[in-house]
């Protein structure tokens, strides 16, 4: 039996992703979204820089569709950045965004400095995101021991502590990290007062079970500590299986997920925020309103000249386009019906609707005659004239790609011209 379905449409969908274990009955707590766009996504090796003015574009956008908090960048990074970032918190200020501002630190005291310039120039609570390398292989490679780690831990968040900057603390590469080392890095983290702690799969190594098992032993050991601690996940798409983990950490106890629009960022990318967002709203996860989704998405995609391939899951252009004709013969027996419910849902699995898109049908070499009469009566013609039907359909068989409506309006235009 599916939830949330209009009373005439219950039982059209069995959805078994309400039936696994741990599905029923289990109250989840409120999941927030941060948004690394503008930091992690910017270290994408094909991305462009935005200037000042499309950040705050952007970063609007992200307000619209309910994300909690974003990362502004690096202040560590050089002047140039910290100027961007105290600019753009002072965007988030004036507006009066509801987007809670955090950057990234190393756990070094003067990459933490500037954050309460930041705070005292905008009276804003911009979050340090304080990160250290926890893997063996990476402690190997720099020559740290876990000692180490831990004197820079101990120094930085006293630091933060004693000047009153809120602090994440973020172990890099956590799902390649040993447990002892997690429990010594995240507890002594704890005690010097982070109200955060993020799990990192940084190089994008873990599967959903790797993901259920570390956060669950992050989880397990904030519970022993006693104190009200925010679980983040941060999760790399290199072997695809961002989205997958993504979910797989909230079951585990995650309370924010991390994610970039398209997924840009680092190698093959962040977990994609857009999808994130969707998918949480099809579980029941999230309630917000995604209607302008798109235009968060299509904002990225203009500011960081980052193309959306066509087969992009909700706003590449075939997402809800078909030419099949089984398939929109389905789709348009529910549109004849009036019934735009039925419509987004008997041939996708995501409603075009929730997120500010549409089903579309259109004509070609797989098409049925009912795609033609629907797109001739959906563009102005006469979809009863049979004899424009079966040439516009004979068209759209001899073709080998799906027509574009300025194809078809121009093989409508030879027929009425050999009348």
């Amino acid at each position: 039996m599916s939830t949330g379905t209009p009373s005439n449409h219950e039982g059209l969908i069995h959805d078994w992703n309400l039936s696994g274990p741990g599905s029923v009955g289990r109250a989840r707590p409120t999941i927030t979204l941060n948004d690394e766009t503008l930091r992690d996504g910017l270290q994408s090796p094909s991305v462009f820089d935005p200037p000042l003015r499309e950040k705050c574009e952007l970063l609007d956008r992200m307000a619209e569709i309910g994300i909690a908090t974003a990362n502004l960048g690096l202040p560590g990074a050089g002047e140039a950045h910290r100027r961007d970032i105290l600019a753009m918190a002072q965007h988030l200020q004036r507006t009066g965004s509801k987007v809670r501002p955090n950057v990234a630190c190393r756990t070094v005291i003067s990459d933490i400095e500037p954050v309460r310039e930041i705070m005292d120039k905008t009276g804003l609570s911009v979050l340090a995101c304080c990160f250290i390398g926890s893997s063996p292989i990476r402690q190997y490679a720099e020559n740290w021991t876990i000692d180490t780690l831990l004197g820079h831990v101990e120094k930085s968040l006293s630091y933060a502590r004693d000047h009153q900057i809120p602090v994440m603390f973020v172990t890099e590469d956590t799902t390649r990290a040993s447990p002892k080392d997690i429990q010594a890095l995240y507890e002594l983290a704890i005690d010097l007062g982070a109200e955060r702690v993020c799990v990192c799969d940084t190089c994008g190594h873990a599967t959903p079970e790797g993901t259920r098992a570390v956060v669950g032993f992050v989880a397990d050991l904030v519970q022993r500590k006693g104190r009200r601690v925010g679980i983040d996940w941060h999760g790399h798409r290199d072997r695809n299986l961002d989205l997958a983990n993504c979910m797989a950490a909230v079951e585990a106890g995650a309370t924010q997920v991390h994610g970039a629009a398209l997924g840009v960022g680092e190698r093959a990318g962040n977990a994609p925020m857009d999808l994130i967002l969707a998918n949480f709203k099809l579980l029941g996860w999230i309630d917000h309103d995604l209607s302008k989704l798109g235009d968060y998405v299509r904002t990225a995609s203009r500011t960081l000249k980052v193309p959306i391939p066509h087969n992009y899951p909700i706003f590449g252009n075939d997402a809800f386009l078909t030419g099949t004709g089984v398939h929109a013969s389905a789709v348009i027996k529910a549109l004849k019906k009036g019934d735009a419910w039925l419509a987004d849902r008997v041939y996708s699995g995501v409603p075009a609707g929730e997120f500010g898109e549409a089903q579309r049908i259109a004509i070609g070499y797989m098409s049925g005659r009912s795609n033609v009469v629907f797109w001739l009566d959906s563009h102005g013609f006469d979809g009863n004239d049979a004899a424009l039907v079966d040439h516009v359909f004979a068209a759209a068989k001899a073709s080998n790609h799906l027509l574009s409506d300025e194809e078809v309006h121009r093989v409508v235009k030879g027929y009425r011209k050999a009348q």
